[in-house]
Parts: C-alpha cells; structure tokens; sequence
C-alpha cells in the first residue's frame, strides 16, 4: 500500500467526514441573501445582465 494511503472506516459511497457536501438545489433565496446589505446587484444571465433593485418602499425591481 502506498504511504500516502488513508484506509477508511466509511462504507463505498459514503461521504468522508469533514468534507463538504454538494448543496441541494435551491427553490428560493431571500433578497437580503441576493442583495447583501446593497440596494441593487447585476444579475448574468447568458448573454444578458439585469439588475435587481431595491426601491424606497421596499420593492424589487428588475431590469434589462
């Protein structure tokens, strides 16, 4: 066995302890989680950049 080889004690397929795992896809994010303290953020979008904006009274707006 090579010297550098860490046996083990998880079952084939299992995740190794501590390592990260993938994210489960995600079906909502809050807009505090998209906008990050800013009141407008650059969204790409293929070729395509929008902004999302927060306005005055609290509302999104997307734009092109």
């Amino acid at each position: 066995m090579p010297d550098n080889f860490i046996a083990s004690e998880n079952q084939p397929g299992e995740p190794e302890p501590g390592l990260a795992q993938p994210a489960a896809p995600r079906e909502s994010w809050r807009s505090e989680e998209l906008l990050g303290g800013k009141s407008e953020v650059l969204i790409v979008h293929g070729s395509e950049v929008y902004r999302l904006r927060r306005t005055r009274q609290d509302k999104l707006i997307l734009c092109k």
